[in-house]
């Protein structure tokens, strides 16, 4: 009996102990995984969230930014209530942003569209197309502002000289008259934005399976029919993506405006309004944060609806 316990005793010695749940983690994966979660985490919400709630705080104070906590002046919703009433370039920069909105989902994203449907066909010459169209996507677009001034200026620009108004009398000053540059710089964003929207487009074209579109050839679909009724339709998860990136886009529109003519003369947009506020030479932090919340809920409340609504299909069983 003894024999046989310390054979049982020797075994449960010699039988390796369970290892923990976590032991496969060194030291060293659990501080990477720190590091590398961590980091961006701490980096996100320093510069997103933090700014964004401070915005929100600020928005209801009176403060040029100097001095302490103790010089900020609490008002109250009186920068909205300024902003709606006694302040010009609301209005007119409001209007401009949907125009912006407007021309982008309207016109450059579906030209985009376009571009990438061809492109998958697969032409002659495609590879060569395909990176001259995206070469504007690398350039920031307030370097497009500068290279669209150098095509829009009135005595030696590229448009003027191709369409004959050299004459000093008889120039056009595509940035310069309010009635026109909004449409101009929309043309300069747009070369810009339809290069982006191709890649896009064209990369969900490419995971299409080729299978669906034999089987739509074979019912006798015609090739525009097989795109709307079989290709869009698989390619909805691009389109959200698109669509949300065309709306951000439109709404925080600021680089080539503010390189032009800082988002004067016809130009103005709540981007550019918020930034000549906070860092101008009125130094009204309060009232452009005002100016940046309205813009953060304009971009939610177009933004949010759509996706819960496209989301809320999905999950509805077929």
């Amino acid at each position: 009996m003894s024999t046989e316990v310390e054979i049982a005793t020797t075994e449960e010695v010699r039988r390796p102990k369970a290892r923990k749940r976590f032991s496969l983690l060194t030291r060293r994966d659990v501080g990477m995984l720190v590091l590398l979660l961590g980091l961006p985490a701490f980096i996100h919400i320093v510069f997103v969230w933090v700014p964004a709630i401070l915005s929100v705080i600020l928005s209801f104070a009176r403060w040029d930014g100097i001095g302490g906590i103790e010089t900020i002046n609490w008002i109250g919703t009186q920068n909205y209530v300024d902003i709606a009433t006694i302040y010009p370039p609301f209005w007119p920069a409001v209007t401009h942003n949907l125009i912006w909105l407007g021309v982008f989902i309207l016109i450059a994203t579906p030209f985009g569209m376009f571009l990438a449907v061809q492109l998958d066909k697969e032409l002659k010459g495609s590879r060569f197309y395909q990176n001259a169209l995206y070469v504007p996507v690398v350039l920031s677009l307030a370097l497009v502002g500068f290279i669209w001034q150098l095509i829009y200026a009135p005595e030696q620009g590229l448009i003027n000289n191709i369409l004959g108004r050299t004459d000093p009398d008889n120039l056009i000053d595509w940035l310069g008259n309010p009635s026109i540059n909004l449409w101009m710089v929309l043309i300069a964003a747009s070369w810009r934005h339809v290069g982006y929207i191709m890649i896009l487009y064209l990369a969900g074209l490419k995971s299409v399976d080729p299978a669906l579109k034999e089987a739509a050839a074979i019912d006798g679909a015609t090739s525009r029919q097989t795109f709307f009724h079989v290709v869009f339709p698989v390619l909805k998860p691009i389109n959200i993506v698109i669509l949300v990136i065309t709306i951000i886009e439109s709404l925080r529109a600021f680089d080539i405006v503010y390189v032009i003519n800082k988002g004067r003369n016809g130009l103005e947009l709540l981007s550019v309004a918020v930034t000549n506020n906070i860092i101008g030479e009125a130094s009204r932090i309060g009232f452009g944060s005002a100016l940046a919340v309205v813009l953060l809920v304009i971009s939610l409340g177009v933004i949010i609806p759509y996706l819960y609504r496209t989301f809320r299909a999905e999950e509805k069983p077929a």
